[in-house]
Formats: structure tokens, C-alpha cells, sequence
């Protein structure tokens, strides 16, 4: 079995998608050398005319590029650019008016007591009552092979990097919220075991079904909304004063994935994919009925019982799991419906 390229194993370029992108490809990679570019003041004007942060390619691609950097994820992003005052700045300025849009446009539910029971119970509920686009039904009932790819390459820049962007949770709690994250993050990192990690398993399977497992191979084709749902996880997890929301997104992320894991599964075998596809989504069908009640409970519920003020972030983070997963996945569904590609025309030289 082949491994994963390690993040010095490659080296890739992308395009930008505007003016702001482009500054920040040029800065972090050491080609804007002698580039006299304000990026903070870029990033104000480039969100004071954007019409939907969300879905703004420049702004979600910026966004990108600089979380990228924290985790170490494109080796051609200079190292020593990660803590740059003046590109912390910059993402300060499009955490602001990301965050501002989600809390703006995220439907919240009613706060429950903050007792580990009562917020587990609310969180079930609002995953039950999540009328979200079904994509896995599709792609089990009727999909075809080519969607079945682009479904792949679309989870490719969260999923080579799964569980990552929750565990900068790990060290910000303490007791049994803390237990039960590790708890989840030890199957999600394979128990020990290095070929039964998620994201090995799910480099195995692009690479079984014909595609390229190398990080960020794919990134040119990804739309901006694809691209927010992997920053906002990135947003709430790297921020300390967002902990609340980043353990309400892996509640709700993990409440919403067993059964749709088995559609996948389903529909990849109808498509006659490799066994080696279809194994990275069955390794989830049982993992994620149990992650979802230490999920719920134990991590989300207990957080919430020793920090009641954490209770409206751990909803909100749920609530915009949900939501922005649903908008990714009306994106991909409205365009096949519509006999066109998810993903992003890339341009030609």
C-alpha cells in the first residue's frame, strides 16, 4: 500500500481567484519578493465589496492559503510566514466578516438547560430535524461514476486532513469534555494503528478510484462554498474563544454521518468502485454510531454542564455544521440536476 504524499513530498501551484488571493499565493510562497502590498488593507476593501463572503472565491481561497499555513498542509508556503503580524491581520479581518455572515445567517435553535442530557437531547433533535439536500441518497439511488469522483475530489480538502481541524480543541479542555474528544480523535487517527487512520484510509480510496490523493491536488476545482465549509471548521478551531463552536461542529458532524456513510457505500458498490473506495465510508457506518453519542453527550453535553456561557457557541457550531454542509451539498446537487459539473472550471492559459 502506497502512503500519502507527506506535506515535503510535493510542491503545488494554484491559481488565484482575485486580487487578495493572488498577493497571498505571492507572499507565503516567496515569489511577491519586492511586492509593496498592503494585505490588510487589501482584505477591507475586498470584504467591504463582496456581495456573499461564503461564496466569494477570493475571500475563501485567502482564507485557505492562511490556514494552511497553520497546519502545515502545502509545503510551498514559507514556514516562517505562519505567525507574520501582517497575514495574522489580514486573516483577523476575514475571520470578522466570516464569522459576522454566519452568525448573521444561521438559523439558531432554542437553547436548551445546560445539563449534558438536555443538550444532548438538543442536539439530536436538531440533527433530526435537518432538511438538508440528501447527497448520499443520490449517489446510492442513481449517481453516476463521474459524480461519484467529483463527490470524492468536493470531501478532498477537509477529508485528507479529517479530524485535524477539531482536535486544536484538544489542549483548550479539561475533564470529561476533554476525555471524550480524545476519545473520538484516537478512531479518527486509527487506534495506534497508522493504516486505519481516516485520512489514509480516504487517501486510499482516491487513489483507488483514479485520482490524486496529494493534498491540495485538487484545490483549483473546488467551489467557494466547499471551501468555507473546511475554513469555518478551521475559524472555530483554531480560535480559543470559539471552542464552544468548534465542539458543537464535530457534534453534529458526527450525529449526521453514519447513515449517509452507508448510502455512499451502497451507491459505490452499485457503481462497482473498488472495495478499497467503498471501505473508507463503511470504517465510518459503525465508528460514527458511537462517536455521536460521546459526541452529543460527553463532549458537547459535559462542556456545557461546566461551562453554561459556552452553551449558545456549542448550538451555533452544530447549527452551522449543518447549514453550511447543506449549502455544499444544494451546490453539488443543483448542478447535477442540472447535467453540469460541482466543481469549479478551471482557467485555461
Amino acid at each position: 500500500m502506497t502512503a500519502p504524499a507527506l506535506a515535503s513530498d510535493t510542491d503545488l501551484a494554484f491559481a488565484s481567484r482575485g486580487p487578495l488571493s493572488d498577493a497571498l499565493l505571492r507572499g507565503l510562497t516567496g515569489r511577491g519578493e519586492g511586492d509593496d502590498v498592503d494585505h490588510s488593507a487589501l482584505a477591507h476593501d475586498i470584504v467591504a465589496a463582496s456581495s456573499d463572503i461564503l461564496r466569494d472565491d477570493d475571500v475563501q481561497l485567502a482564507l485557505f492559503l492562511l490556514y494552511a499555513s497553520a497546519y502545515g498542509s502545502l509545503p510551498s508556503l514559507d514556514p516562517d510566514l505562519e505567525w507574520d503580524p501582517h497575514l495574522i491581520s489580514t486573516r483577523r479581518i476575514l475571520e470578522a466578516a466570516f464569522e459576522r455572515t454566519l452568525r448573521e445567517i444561521v438559523p439558531m435553535p432554542e437553547l436548551p438547560e445546560p445539563t449534558a442530557d438536555a443538550v444532548g437531547r438538543a442536539l439530536f433533535a436538531l440533527a433530526a430535524a435537518d432538511t438538508g439536500p440528501s447527497l448520499s441518497r443520490h449517489i446510492a439511488k442513481r449517481g453516476t461514476r463521474e459524480q461519484a469522483e467529483e463527490m470524492l475530489i468536493q470531501r478532498s480538502a477537509y477529508t485528507l486532513r479529517e479530524a485535524d481541524p477539531h482536535s486544536w480543541a484538544i489542549p483548550r479542555l479539561v475533564g470529561r469534555a476533554k476525555a471524550a474528544l480524545v476519545e473520538i480523535q484516537s478512531d479518527e487517527y486509527g487506534g495506534g494503528r497508522p493504516h486505519r487512520v481516516h485520512q489514509v484510509l480516504f487517501a486510499n480510496a482516491m487513489r483507488a478510484a483514479g485520482l490524486d490523493d496529494t493534498y491540495g491536488a485538487y484545490v483549483d476545482d473546488l467551489p467557494a462554498v466547499t471551501l468555507a465549509a473546511f475554513n469555518m471548521m478551521s475559524m472555530f478551531g483554531l480560535n480559543r474563544r470559539l471552542v464552544g463552536a468548534i465542539v458543537g461542529h464535530l457534534a453534529a458532524f458526527e450525529m449526521t454521518s453514519s447513515i449517509p456513510c452507508r448510502l455512499y457505500a451502497d451507491g459505490l458498490r452499485r457503481l462497482e468502485f473498488d472495495e478499497d473506495v467503498v471501505e473508507y465510508f463503511a470504517e465510518h457506518v459503525e465508528a460514527d454510531a458511537v462517536h455521536e453519542q460521546i459526541a452529543a453527550r460527553d463532549l458537547a453535553g459535559s462542556l456545557a454542564e461546566d461551562h453554561p456561557e459556552l452553551l449558545g457557541d456549542i448550538m451555533f457550531g452544530a447549527a452551522a455544521c449543518l447549514t453550511v454542509d447543506g449549502w455544499v451539498g444544494g451546490h453539488i446537487l443543483d448542478a447535477w440536476t442540472a447535467g453540469e459539473s460541482s466543481l469549479r472550471q478551471r482557467e485555461t492559459s
